[in-house]
């Protein structure tokens, strides 16, 4: 079975029994949350860097000349294959607006590129409908399967462009982990432990950018 494609394939990664909850995939993450001259959100550009087995993997399964590298047809392969497969999960992007959740648009490309020995990724979304820069918003990179780690290591990897910001507030929340699971423990059961996918309680524990403005 090839490793590569059912990783990147969103809910077929593994079964749920497999999968458990925890992760297998290992990403440091950037996000930037860019306002347009006319006051809203214009666009979110991410960058994904993914950890060396993962990478490796992806290397093994894409790498169809076998030269041991991934040419830059291959490199389009692996990024249409990730714009196909996480449309489902929106990209691993939540937003909100007023506690209201924010429907993402399909991005018109993955752009893919092998550094270092780790695979990045390069892409930019854009909200599904106008959102203006008012009430508090919130915007967070998280995988509601619990298969990948989506870290942002430094606050700055968190960050908003643009001169409309300057009347708003920001700030990245670390949610912690016990704080959660004390507030929330009566949601918690057995169900969620064995079957991650069946809600979406990772969602507590996402790190995530809250603007107010």
């Amino acid at each position: 079975m090839k490793h590569a494609p059912l990783l990147i394939a969103g809910a077929v990664w593994l079964s749920p029994a497999a999968a458990m909850a925890h992760p297998h995939i290992f990403a440091e993450a950037r996000l930037e949350v860019v306002a347009g001259d006319d006051g809203t959100v214009s666009e979110l550009r991410n960058v994904w860097r993914f950890d060396e087995m993962f990478s490796s993997s992806v290397v093994l399964d894409f790498d169809k000349n076998s030269n041991l590298k991934l040419d830059p047809d291959e490199l389009a392969e692996v990024g249409q294959t990730v714009l196909e497969s996480l449309e489902e999960f929106s990209y691993y992007t939540t937003i909100t607006e007023d506690g209201k959740d924010v429907k993402v648009g399909k991005p018109d490309a993955i752009n893919v590129d092998f550094q270092d020995g780790q695979l990045l990724m390069f892409f930019t979304l854009k909200p599904g409908q106008a959102m203006p820069l008012k009430g508090k918003l919130t915007f967070g990179v998280y995988d509601p399967t619990m298969y990948a780690s989506m870290d942002f290591p430094a606050d700055d990897n968190m960050v908003v462009v643009g001169d409309r910001f300057s009347a708003c507030k920001h700030q990245v929340v670390r949610p912690d982990p016990d704080e959660v699971l004390a507030q929330n423990e009566g949601t918690l059961t057995d169900a969620f432990w064995n079957d991650p996918t069946g809600t979406d309680m990772s969602r507590l524990f996402a790190t995530r950018l809250e603007v107010t403005c």
